[in-house]
Formats: C-alpha cells, sequence, structure tokens
C-alpha cells in the first residue's frame, strides 16, 4: 500500500549545510523526512504554510527527570561552604521519597517544558530504580522506566532511557550508601532493562546503556556490560570527569584520569557519550576525537553545581562529536545552555565570540555551536539520521518572528538572535514525528499536567 505523504513549506529553513529559502518538507506515514526540496518559491498544492523560519529540533543528551523537582530548591547555604557533593546529599534525599506515580507527574511536566524549550528528543539517564527500602517493585521491577515512558507519551517527545549501572559508592567502597540503595543494579539487570524497553514497541521509545561514573561501577562490571552490548547498535553513556575530587580519586586508584583509562581499556568507539568530561587534558580530548566517541556538555548544571568550565576551545578544534544536555534542568532550554555554554568561555578568557573559527569559514559563534550539537544529536540517542534531511525524524522548530527580541534582526543573523537576544519566546510551533505537539505557543497538556505537577510538590516539600 503506497504510503501517505505530508508536506509543509517553510520560506526558510536549517538544512545540514544552513539556511535555504522556500524549502518544501515531506514527511512518510512512519513520521519520517521522505523529501527535504529547497528553493521552492512558493507552498505546491497540499503543502501547509508554516508560520515562519524552521529549525530542527535538538536532542537533549542527558537528563535526570526527577530532578526537575529540585530545580530552585537548592540555591541557600547554611554552612561555611557548599559544592557539588553536598548538593549530591540533599538530592538524594529528594530520591529517597518519589513514588511512580510523582515521578509520572514530574516528568510529564519537565517534558513539556523541553518541548517548548526546543528539544524534541530526551536521553534520561536513569538510575531512580527500586521502592523506597531499595527493593525491587514487586509488580515490575521497571515501574519508575514505564513511568517515565507515560510521561514521555502524554508530553510527545521522544525517549531514550537509558538504564544504569550503580553498584558501588566510590572506588574505595564495594557497596552502596544506605541513601543510595534506590539505584542498585549490576550489568545483567541492566541490559535486560535495556532489552525489555526496547521490545516493549510503544512509539518515539528506545534504550541504550550507561554507567553511573567510574567511581560507582567496578571494572569487571564494566566489562561485563561490554560484553553483554557487543554488537548493541545503541549509545552508552557515563558520567566523567566531572569533578577535579573524581580525577584525583580515579588517578589514585588506578593511576590514571577517567578517560585516559578508558581509553586504555579500549572501551571507547561511536556509541560512547562522556558526559560532562569537565576536566581533561589534551590527550585525553584528541582521544575521544580518535575514538569517535562524543562529549556532552550540560552548561548550566555545570555552572550550577560549580563543576568548572570545559576546555571548550580544544573540544571544538579536535572534531570530536559533541551533545548537549540539560542534565538537573535548572534551565529548560537549549537557546539558554548554549549562551551559557559561550559566556563561560568569555569570562574565564576574556575574549568574545570564542566558539567563532573564522580561519576556518566560521565566523558565527552560535551557528558553529549549533551545527556540532546537531552533529551529534542522532548518535547520543541512538537514531542515526538527524535533522532537516531524509531519513531523520520529521522533527522542527517554527521561529516566532513576532519575538521582541527577534523584531529588526536581518535574515543573515536570526539565529545569532535566538541563541544571545534573550530573554526569547518560545517556539512558535513544535513538532515530533510529523505530528504536532505545540501549535501557536499552546500544548493541549500543559495546564492540567502542571496542575498535576504542583500536587505532587506539595506532597513532596509539605
Amino acid at each position: 500500500m503506497k504510503r501517505r505523504t505530508t508536506s509543509w513549506w517553510a520560506p526558510r529553513a536549517w538544512l545540514p549545510g544552513g539556511w535555504a529559502d522556500g524549502v518544501l518538507l515531506q514527511a512518510d506515514a512512519s513520521g519520517h523526512w521522505s523529501a527535504v526540496t529547497p528553493d521552492v518559491p512558493t507552498p505546491p498544492e497540499g503543502a501547509q504554510r508554516l508560520p515562519g523560519p524552521v529549525l530542527p529540533g535538538l536532542v537533549n543528551a542527558h537528563s535526570h527527570a526527577f530532578q526537575r523537582a529540585f530545580a530552585g530548591l537548592a540555591e541557600r547555604r547554611e554552612a561555611d561552604a557548599d559544592d557539588f557533593w553536598g548538593w549530591r546529599d540533599r538530592m538524594y534525599q529528594v530520591a529517597l521519597r518519589i513514588t511512580p506515580a510523582q515521578l509520572q507527574a514530574i516528568a510529564a511536566h519537565l517534558y513539556i517544558e523541553l518541548l517548548r524549550g526546543g528539544y524534541t528528543q530526551v536521553c534520561d539517564f536513569h538510575y531512580l530504580q527500586h521502592d523506597e527500602q531499595g527493593r525491587p517493585y514487586a509488580d515490575d521491577p521497571l515501574a519508575m522506566i514505564w513511568a517515565l515512558a507515560d510521561a514521555a507519551a502524554t508530553a510527545g517527545i521522544g525517549l531514550t532511557v537509558l538504564p544504569v549501572l550503580y553498584e558501588r559508592a566510590g572506588f574505595t567502597q564495594p557497596t552502596l550508601r544506605p541513601d543510595q540503595r534506590r539505584f542498585a543494579t549490576t550489568a545483567d539487570s541492566v541490559w535486560q532493562a535495556c532489552q525489555r524497553i526496547g521490545a516493549a514497541g510503544r512509539p518515539l521509545l528506545n534504550a541504550g546503556v550507561a554507567l553511573h561514573s567510574l567511581r560507582a561501577a567496578a571494572p569487571e562490571s564494566i566489562h561485563r556490560l561490554r560484553q553483554l552490548a557487543e554488537g548493541f547498535a545503541g549509545p552508552v553513556h557515563i558520567h566523567v570527569a566531572e569533578q577535579t575530587a573524581e580525577v584525583d580519586d580515579c588517578l589514585r586508584a588506578t593511576g590514571q584520569r577517567p578517560i585516559e583509562w578508558l581509553a586504555a581499556q579500549g572501551l571507547l568507539d561511536p556509541r560512547w557519550q562522556l558526559v560532562h568530561a569537565t576536566h581533561t587534558v589534551p590527550t585525553e580530548i584528541d582521544a575521544v576525537a580518535r575514538s569517535g566517541a562524543a562529549a556532552v556538555i550540560c552548561p548550566s548544571t555545570e555552572a550550577n553545581l560549580g563543576d568548572g568550565l570545559c576546555d571548550l576551545p580544544r573540544w571544538l578544534a579536535s572534531g570530536a562529536s559533541l551533545a548537549l544536555g540539560s542534565d538537573s534542568h535548572v534551565t529548560r532550554a537549549w537557546r539558554e545552555e548554549l549562551r551559557l555554554l559561550e559566556y563561560g568561555q568569555r569570562l574565564a578568557l576574556r575574549q568574545r565570540n570564542v566558539s567563532a573559527a573564522p580561519a576556518e569559514g566560521q565566523p558565527a559563534t552560535a551557528q558553529r555551536l549549533w551545527q556540532r550539537m546537531q552533529a551529534g544529536s542522532g548518535a547520543a540517542a541512538g537514531l542515526g539520521a538527524w535533522g532537516l534531511q531524509p531519513g531523520a525524524r520529521a522533527d522542527l522548530l517554527v521561529v516566532d518572528e513576532a519575538d521582541a527580541a527577534l523584531r529588526g534582526i536581518p535574515p543573515s543573523h536570526l539565529l545569532d538572535a535566538l541563541v544571545f537576544s534573550s530573554p526569547g519566546r518560545p517556539w512558535h510551533s513544535v513538532m515530533v514525528a510529523g505530528q504536532w505537539v505545540v501549535q501557536a505557543h499552546r500544548h493541549p497538556q500543559a495546564e492540567a499536567v502542571a496542575d498535576r505537577f504542583a500536587e505532587v510538590m506539595a506532597q513532596l516539600w509539605r
């Protein structure tokens, strides 16, 4: 049977090579682009004319959905000092209380926010596994994962679930702490969860695997998971080199820095997504680039937690694949993440347009960052092709040209203004897999979902 084709026409659209005028976008019945044709001067018969320029959606490559319930609630200091480790202990107290029903409400609200922030796929680095006592849920050990999947279905966002290997509290601690009891997994249980998610057949849902960190997974378990995932095409994520203390601990335990250890073990390949990768040396960045692995940078969370700044110029120059994440969700829009990513470098180096590369024909800071994050999106979520190109999922964002921050901006500088002129309104409309999930700034479930989120927040923080 011939597949139904749906068509849209955009006055301008961001294709893999940059802006193009008069772009006809055609999607097949599976929700993927069947044809993307530039230089079509007017909308053909049957094609819907879009109300503004169009960009592809972005993959949010690192998310802890439950931490949305903690955003804005750790911004006071009662002791002489505060750092990542103090924040983590407070976050655990939230993690110990959340039920599957509460997680579904939190995640549904978050996922709608992410859609409105320009993300059309989210990778949830999922380690909140068991009940409040640390026991597998009796009805289904994956109860928390299905809560995330149900939330994503309510929102209409694509979801990559990454069950996490988490088995010890540190390099010299063979077991978990009591307040980490809900996180306990093994390489085999992580792989089994990944297989169940993949076999569920839910629309817009897929799976990869993750290791919490080198401090939280023993070497033999890491190699066991690698053995189980031999031939698996999905993504493999890991927190790495986020904190200087983690790097120091790894050096004491192994004699090597975290990324250095991963490379020396022969683990890195194009499936691997190294989340944060903040504290690196040039040889580690070069090793990542050679392997085809990627770094996932989470600017707002890294700033919020005081992690530090990555060596962004080196990452960009290396050619390594890059992706973007919002992690703890203190912000939920990629425009803010890219702005903060560049501004952190400007503050540290006392330079402007650090990410631009005029000698390489890339003088526009926003464009260079956007292209690199777009290019790394598909691999981060295990989806292959990504963007406005045939074979990729039919996702797009419609720019709101009535946004006060964009008024009077020349078309050639639209992306610059989207990133660096703020604040800006959410996207006019958002499409996922050929279906509108936001139209004219409205998500049909937003109000009811927000009300339920408020109820859950009252329960958690009463």
